[in-house]
């Protein structure tokens, strides 16, 4: 035999050796790996870790909860370029292969044997999808087989829109962003629909390295991948060469957006939050649960307006508390500066004139919009019909070190958009401030600051300064804020406050608001804070006299009175927060004018332990309220909460609701899981609708019954069975119904004397908003440390509350109508705005009569002070007879 022959014979031997080993071993691996793996059919009920999501009941995202945040796809919703994109960046045969792309594999092999490790590379989509799905990501030969076989058998069971739908919601990329969707919201603040293709392929090179590519952390090297992606995108034709040249020449704009929400709530979302994780256990975080909340989003928004604009403008007339810090400067000179004008970097080319307020104008239209000195510009125009005569303004200058205030600035967080930055120049004409994104800005002296005085305590402060120089340096740490395009001074409050809006008929909650910013406080003052409602709790003492033998017209001596009481620390003697004493006064008017002592001798003549057994039905706990006298004045802690809950009850004709937050919850296949079922009012017109519904609804059985007799004894009765069974289910839920706990006539009473609350007492100032239908009462602490306001329509019941955290004094000038009120007033103006107005029907058992104003009596046909007054029919005062006037006097002592 050859030389040759014999090399031929032991090559084809060796081969065979080597392939049938080969085959024995791989067969040996299949029959050992198989049985272990996991069934690739779950894959078709794969259900993705999805957040939390919490909306309002406009369908606005307010809130979104879990560590991973995805938002899942169909292969619909996958833009073409995007599937192209990552084709082409990781599996460019994906459509011509079974699972297993072989020349990738050969390709993993050769790294292998060139360098005794596994470099990566080699997987497909599908074999990605097997890795995610039921893998780890260690780098072993098993896992590859593993990986392999899955990914031959997920070819078999599924098709290649679903292997791709799969893996583009189930891929990590970044920044806690799991799936194309999450991750265009995390970099790009946009639907995945929405972006660019440079922005899709910056997105399509992440799954190779999310960190390493991150276009947030590593710019440079995530431009390099997105170019190399879009290279490949034009190599195999999915884009043009002008396309491609666009797409190559977009900066990156990638940045971190956080939660995308359309509105941000954040005291509402997270008591949605607590109320769900309650209810369903941490598997809420994951399973893509959506809440739907009561909360209407256009109320929420001008209620978080109302508390921020409200406390800043308390904090206003208290004066300024000056800086937040003064950063070291390394030298302070003064220099003469001019003002600082509107200017462009390059103006056109023209002639040019002074304006009056020295800015440059051309053809007498102003084109400046930035911030440079006057005299930078004179260079700038050749022809400049009229000479610049520069202002010049006396101005400290600080010199300083940027990198280390920039430091310092970005450790200061932004409340209510009101920004830190450090001021780097004063003058008369204003400020220039250095923010932390290192741009420095300019606040004209008009815009805030302006006879500024600082504070010294909460009565008093010093007299206007004259100019910023007087209380700001360089150095120092100051808030300001941008409104269209215009920087203006501002300050962070130190007192708090709070708004609740209900619905008065269920008890939903409209708006809440639990500060002035939740990143600075995440304490809910609208739930949490329990504070002394003071006057704010009267009329609930005054409902429950109502009931009790008082009227409207009641005559109680508004006169001193002292006691010693053994329930109480020391002798009290109770006062009007006028200091004044007012004699004999009608019920009435001692509620709108807020008489204390008034209120007291009411509590004392129906007695104490009457009193708190009629104000349980409001939803107030009798253990917990004092059983003393200083109950009239509002002295047991309430929340926000509690008051507004309580006031619903005037809002809708008497009826005793409960707050609630949470409408529905639906899993993430959209089926309800939760549905709220309120006790709703019911009035006299909901009746009647409800017994016609009825009876309507029982003729209509009946008469289907009557017409299916005639199809013989089987039919009637398999049908007259169904319609029990459906009259049965029907049963099983109705709305349930809020319980009456005033009378018609009670209520309307209350309601009349807080009407004039409004009209002619302590809450005048809501007579801006030009309604009739409004009613409220205001609730001052001594002190005063509390301010509240509580108001309503038939429509929406609000309460607000400002005040310290650490019950510091508000001031002697500062009232629930200076306070509070103006936040309801402001709030109330947007949630009222196309509203009709809905006055009380006067209901049966209610009598208007003429009465002397002095008195409380019936009055003389001839007396020419007489008003008209309401009451319960059976309280009504009766017609004078002779000489009557002396017993009317007698039973007003009786009150004395």
């Amino acid at each position: 035999m050859s030389r040759t022959k014999i090399v031929i014979s032991v090559t084809f031997w060796l081969t065979l050796f080597f392939a049938g080993s080969s085959a024995v071993f791989l067969a040996g691996i299949y029959l050992y790996l198989t049985p272990k793996l996991p069934d690739v059919e779950t894959l078709k009920e794969t259900k993705f870790q999805i957040p939390l999501r919490i909306y309002t009941r406009d369908e606005k995202l307010i809130g979104e909860f879990g560590e991973k945040r995805r938002s899942p796809v169909s292969f619909d919703e996958i833009p073409e370029n995007y599937t192209h994109a990552i084709l082409s960046a990781e599996d460019d045969r994906f459509y011509s292969h079974g699972g297993v792309d072989i020349k990738g594999l050969l390709r993993a092999a050769s790294q292998i044997l060139q360098t005794g490790e596994i470099q990566g590379g080699g997987s497909t989509i599908t074999m990605q999808v097997a890795r995610n799905f039921f893998l780890t990501r260690e780098q072993v030969f098993t896992r590859k087989f593993n990986e392999i076989l899955l990914a031959l058998q997920i070819e078999r069971e599924l098709t290649k829109e679903e292997i791709l739908t799969l893996y583009v919601n189930k891929i990590y990329l970044g920044n806690r962003a799991y799936g194309i969707q999450a991750a265009a919201q995390v970099y790009y603040g946009k639907n995945i629909d929405e972006l660019s293709l440079a922005q899709i392929a910056m997105i399509a090179g992440l799954p190779k390295a999310p960190s390493a590519f991150n276009p947030i952390v590593n710019p440079k090297r995530a431009l390099i991948r997105r170019n190399w992606i879009l290279g490949r995108m034009l190599e195999l034709k999915y884009i043009s060469q002008p396309e491609y040249d666009l797409a190559i020449a977009e900066p990156v704009t990638a940045k971190n957006h956080g939660a995308v929400v359309d509105l941000y709530a954040p005291y509402v979302a997270e008591m949605a939050r607590k109320e769900i994780i309650n209810r369903f256990g941490l598997s809420a975080y994951t399973d893509g649960y959506r809440a739907y909340l009561s909360v209407d989003s256009t109320l929420q928004a001008s209620a978080q307006t109302a508390v921020v604009n409200g406390l800043e403008e308390y904090d206003k007339r208290h004066g300024y508390r000056g800086p937040e810090a003064t950063l070291e400067t390394t030298a302070v000179t003064e220099q003469a500066l001019p003002k600082f004008i509107v200017a462009i970097d390059e103006p056109a080319v023209g002639e040019f004139e002074l304006n009056d307020d020295k800015t440059l104008v051309r053809d007498q239209t102003q084109i400046l919009n930035s911030q440079t000195p006057i005299g930078d510009l004179t260079d700038l125009a050749e022809n400049v019909k009229t000479d610049i005569e520069e202002e010049l303004f006396d101005t400290l200058v600080a010199d300083y070190n940027k990198e280390q205030w920039l430091e310092f600035l970005k450790n200061i967080p932004t409340y209510a958009g009101r920004i830190p930055g450090a001021v780097t120049r004063v003058s008369d004409a204003g400020i220039h401030v250095l923010l932390d994104s290192d741009d420095e800005i300019f606040v004209p002296v008009e815009n805030g600051l302006e006879k500024i005085r600082t504070y010294l305590s909460e009565n008093s402060r010093t007299a206007p300064h004259k100019s910023p120089r007087d209380f700001i340096n360089p150095g120092d740490v100051v808030r300001v804020f941008e409104t269209e395009n215009d920087w203006h001074f501002g300050q962070i409050p130190e007192a708090q406050g709070a708004l609740v809006a209900l619905d008065p008929k269920d008890g939903g909650i409209r708006a809440l608001v639990g500060g002035y910013d939740f990143n600075q406080s995440h304490f809910n003052r609208a739930v949490q804070a329990t504070r002394q409602p003071g006057s704010n709790f009267k009329p609930f003492i005054y409902t429950t006299a109502l009931e009790n033998g008082f009227t409207p017209a009641t005559i109680v001596n508004d006169a001193p009175i002292v006691f010693d009481d053994a329930s109480l620390e020391s002798t009290w003697r109770p006062e009007n927060s006028s200091g004044k004493f007012y004699g004999p006064t009608r019920l009435r008017v001692a509620l709108y004018n807020s008489r204390n002592l008034v209120s007291i001798r009411v509590l004392q003549s129906m007695g104490i332990n009457t009193t708190i057994e009629n104000l349980e039905r409001f939803g107030f706990e009798g253990d917990n309220l004092p059983r003393d006298l200083s109950l009239a004045l509002g002295s047991h802690a309430l929340t926000p909460m509690q008051i507004a809950t309580g006031y619903s009850s005037f809002a809708n004709g008497g009826y005793k609701v409960s707050p609630y937050l949470i409408d529905k919850i639906e899993d993430s296949d959209e089926n309800s899981i939760y549905l709220s079922r309120p006790e709703t009012v019911c009035d006299d017109i909901c009746q009647r609708e409800k017994e016609i519904a009825e009876l309507t609804a029982l003729a209509e059985q009946e008469l289907e019954i009557i017409n299916e007799a005639s199809l013989g004894f089987e039919a009637f009765e398999t049908e007259t069975m169904n319609l029990e069974d459906d009259v049965y289910e029907s049963e099983l839920e109705p709305t349930p119904q809020a319980k009456r706990i005033m009378s018609k006539q009670v209520n309307f009473l209350i309601n009349s004397m807080l009407r004039d609350v409004v009209k002619r007492g302590t809450g005048r100032k809501a007579l801006t908003l030009k309604r009739d239908d409004l009613a409220g009462k205001t609730g001052t602490t001594n002190g005063p440390t509390d301010a509240w306001f509580s108001g309503y329509n038939s429509q929406l019941v609000a309460t607000t509350w400002v005040g310290f955290d650490q019950n510091q004094l508000l001031g002697v000038r500062e009232f629930g109508g200076s306070a509070a009120l103006p936040i309801w007033i402001e709030f109330m103006e947007t949630a009222l705005n196309g509203v009709p107005e809905d006055n009380v029907r006067q209901p049966n058992g209610i009598v208007s009569v003429k009465i002397n104003p002095e008195t409380g009596g019936r009055a003389r046909q001839d007396d020419p002070d007489a008003i008209f007054e309401v009451f319960r029919a059976e309280n009504a005062p009766q017609p004078i007879i002779g000489n009557q006037d002396d017993k009317v006097a007698d039973s007003i002592e009786e009150l004395f």
